[in-house]
């Protein structure tokens, strides 16, 4: 027995309305149901554009630029500054990303790189710009 249809739809005046296929409509006042936005960093994950591969292989290269031990986490959200990297340290890394993808990144692009998500982004729109 398969469970009943469930829809919800947000009303103005911060009312739920929720319908099923075995019950009448029912409203729901803001004090019975609490709404709240997703987490930050959730949003920001689920709006990643880079690809997963090359979010990882920007870790290990700039684990490697900037000489991080390997237990070290470094995720999509890192970044650069809080591994300790000047803005020295930042060219040598967009210079490895250079190498390692075989692309060119401009000067004004590389200035906006904070993250390595930034980065990954950046390489994915790169490469696919390149390839076509």
């Amino acid at each position: 027995m398969s469970a009943p249809f469930v829809a919800m739809s947000v009303l103005p005046a911060h009312r739920v309305q929720v319908s099923s296929s075995t019950s009448r409509r029912r409203c729901f006042s803001r004090q019975s149901i609490s709404i709240r936005p997703a987490p930050p960093n959730r949003l920001l994950n689920l709006a990643c554009s880079a690809k997963q591969d090359t979010i990882d292989k920007v870790c290990g290269i700039v684990k490697k630029q900037l000489a991080v031990a390997q237990d070290t986490l470094v995720n999509g959200d890192t970044k650069f500054a809080d591994l300790g990297a000047d803005s020295l340290d930042t060219v040598e890394i967009v210079m490895g990303l250079e190498e390692a993808f075989s692309i060119t990144v401009d000067e004004s692009s590389a200035q906006e790189i904070r993250t390595v998500e930034d980065a990954a982004s950046l390489i994915d729109k790169l490469v696919t710009e390149k390839d076509s």
